[in-house]
């Protein structure tokens, strides 16, 4: 049987020392930050944890989400997927979600791919266009409204 001790790992100058019974932590180190925490991943490796990923998730970045002919700019979380924004979208634009393309870095974008994922950082900007293939649709099914519902009307003799 293996007995694992846990170790803490301080700053000192320029170089990590491990130690199990350091105490005193000096002030060249409290002016760089302290003691490091360290975390141990699944895979057995270990890293130095992130205090900055706490903030990331309360922080909101602003989008310009261009069509043909408008701009809108939209505040939503990084860590949101491209279908929670397609939602948001339809609502400033009245699109359903199945009906927008969204396309940025000039590829079209999954509504599972997170935005964080894809690299999308503050005021980048995101294309919107309408799916041709329903766009055609409805162009299709409004042609036979129109004629269905036209003005012609039947004289009876």
């Amino acid at each position: 049987m293996i007995k694992l001790r846990c170790k803490k790992f301080f700053r000192s100058n320029s170089k990590l020392v491990a130690s199990s019974n350091a105490t005193a932590v000096t002030a060249s180190d409290t002016k760089l930050g302290g003691e490091i925490k360290w975390e141990l991943r699944p895979g057995g490796m270990l890293v130095q944890k992130r205090e900055c990923a706490e903030n990331d998730g309360d922080s909101i970045i602003t989008l310009r989400v261009s069509t043909v002919t408008q701009c809108h700019h939209i505040s939503i979380q990084p860590t949101s997927s491209f279908g929670e924004l397609k939602m948001i979208l339809a609502m400033v634009t009245g699109l359903e979600p199945k009906e927008q393309r969204l396309l940025y870095k000039g590829k079209e974008r999954e509504d599972c791919e997170h935005l964080h994922m894809v690299g999308v950082k503050d005021k980048d900007k995101v294309l919107l266009f309408e799916d041709p293939a329903i766009k055609e649709r409805k162009l299709a099914t409004s042609g036979h409204v129109q004629v269905i519902g036209s003005t012609y009307h039947t004289i009876c003799v």
